[in-house]
């Protein structure tokens, strides 16, 4: 797959994520417009969706798809935390609850993804968000840990 591909791709899937309708009064751009930002057609082989358009979406939608996709490209995992956490952990013990009610929910999102017998794009993005957040509680357990080792 071309990159050109890959990110048109990643761009129709944030534009359905937040729903063709919404993502039009969002940007200010006609449905027929956002769907040539990810249109195969040859004619729309370089247009792309402007970075601008690309951050207002992303705001609306559950998960950053072109951002995603963009760092991907360049071999960069992304941290994304969904909740924004304003405060900082409490300590380890914390941590563990937190880790093992992640990974409860990443088996749970597992379980129903391979169902079927395969998995979606949906299911993987899904999947991929409950690994950074188990990532993320296992870097607050490291930092944590650290803290209590000196």
């Amino acid at each position: 797959m071309s990159i050109a591909s890959y990110l048109k791709k990643h761009t129709e899937a944030l534009v359905k994520d937040v729903g063709i309708e919404t993502a039009s009064r969002i940007t200010g751009k006609s449905k027929a417009t956002l769907g040539r930002y990810y249109s195969d057609d040859r004619e729309h082989d370089e247009r792309f969706m402007p970075i601008d358009v690309v951050a207002e979406l992303e705001a609306a939608s559950g998960f950053p798809h072109v951002t995603a996709a963009l760092a991907d490209l360049r071999g960069i995992t992304l941290s994304y935390d969904a909740e924004k956490r304003d405060a900082a952990s409490k300590g380890v013990n914390q941590d563990v609850v937190a880790l093992a009610q992640r990974f409860a929910t990443l088996m749970s999102e597992y379980n129903q993804a391979i169902g079927d017998g395969r998995i979606s794009i949906n299911e993987a993005k899904r999947l991929l968000r409950e690994t950074l957040a188990i990532q993320q509680v296992l870097l607050d357990m490291k930092l944590n840990l650290e803290d209590e080792a000196t």
